[in-house]
């Protein structure tokens, strides 16, 4: 009986409201087939000590939530706990921390989480990147409220700082974002080349990427990236009622300035939010990327690990821009 002794234990001193719960649910469901082989009583019938009560806590705890379709498996009994937790907060935010709920609960927004801090491969945060990201993440104060180097006040969760006209850190990002995409096509054995040229839009600007080879149904494909701020004033309004929303909106406007390439070039607008979020068209295109490097015999999770290097890119984007509010020899980091 100890598996069944370790489980109640948990139970009863995690408490009915206490992180010991999920862990005793998934453990007495774990070990009920080797507690009855143990017993040889019939499996049917027998229950462990604790388990209805646990079941009644759990769903009085979370009323209208049915329970995990594996019950043996503890993070399915925490995920119903998260999307509870996350809809309560959801539900008593407004303005741009709701907008930041909405954006973090997306899955790509926290590929830079994941990420192995290596230095070798690039994926290593400096701790002001670090701690930015975080707070960013967690809706903390980031600085100390100032004035920009604009000359437009920034609050102390350093908001301003990502959609400065005058941030440091958008021209870096931008470059990192279009080198890591580069990097990625050259590993699936795709050549391409940046700003192309004799390859000019109606105002002169050029497209970010170009693959030399065809990438779909016989065109080759072009690529423009941009980042752009979820908690800016003109963006606020529709990131507050759906998460992606600016980034969504980003890609629209890059595809009408591309619209006179779509019948000669397969277009991608690589578009971004500083939480991370990415447009569908971007994620579809990365999902291929992943597919082709796996194709290429590359590891079975190298469409995981771009991810994480543009979000890597995304976050230290945020931190210099954030820094760089700051005129020289002023500290507030």
């Amino acid at each position: 009986m100890g598996p069944s002794f370790i489980a109640s234990s948990a139970w009863r001193f995690g408490g009915s409201k206490g992180s010991g719960l999920p862990a005793f649910l998934a453990s007495s469901h774990g070990v009920l087939d080797l507690v009855t082989h143990i017993l040889k009583v019939d499996g049917d019938h027998f229950q462990l000590p604790f388990v209805v009560d646990a079941i009644r806590a759990w769903q009085s705890r979370f009323p209208g939530s049915s329970l995990p379709e594996h019950t043996k498996i503890q993070r399915e009994w925490d995920d119903v706990a998260c999307k509870v937790a996350v809809e309560k907060m959801i539900a008593g935010a407004s303005g741009s921390n709701l907008a930041r709920l909405r954006s973090v609960s997306k899955p790509e927004s926290g590929a830079w989480l994941h990420a192995i801090p290596s230095p070798a491969m690039g994926t290593f945060m400096d701790d002001d990147s670090l701690r930015i990201a975080a707070a960013l993440r967690l809706g903390s104060p980031v600085c100390e409220p100032h004035r920009c180097v604009c000359g437009a006040w920034v609050d102390a969760d350093g908001y301003h700082g990502l959609a400065c006209q005058r941030c440091a850190g958008r021209i870096p990002r931008h470059h990192s974002l279009n080198d890591i995409i580069r990097r990625s096509l050259a590993a699936a054995d795709i050549p391409s080349t940046l700003e192309p040229p004799g390859l000019c839009r109606t105002d002169g600007k050029r497209p970010d990427g170009l693959t030399l080879i065809p990438w779909e149904k016989g065109r080759c494909l072009i690529w423009d990236a941009t980042c752009v701020s979820t908690f800016a004033a003109s963006h606020l309004p529709a990131t507050v009622a759906r998460a992606g929303a600016a980034a969504e909106a980003a890609a629209g406007r890059k595809r009408l300035k591309y619209s006179n390439f779509l019948a000669n070039y397969w277009f991608v607008p690589v578009a971004v939010e500083v939480t991370g979020v990415i447009c569908d068209e971007a994620n579809t295109f990365l999902n291929e990327i992943g597919r082709r490097l796996r194709n290429r015999g590359q590891d079975p999770r190298s469409g995981a690990f771009l991810r994480q290097r543009l979000s890597i890119a995304v976050q230290r984007g945020n931190a210099s821009s954030i820094m760089g509010t700051f005129g020289a020899g002023r500290m507030g980091l």
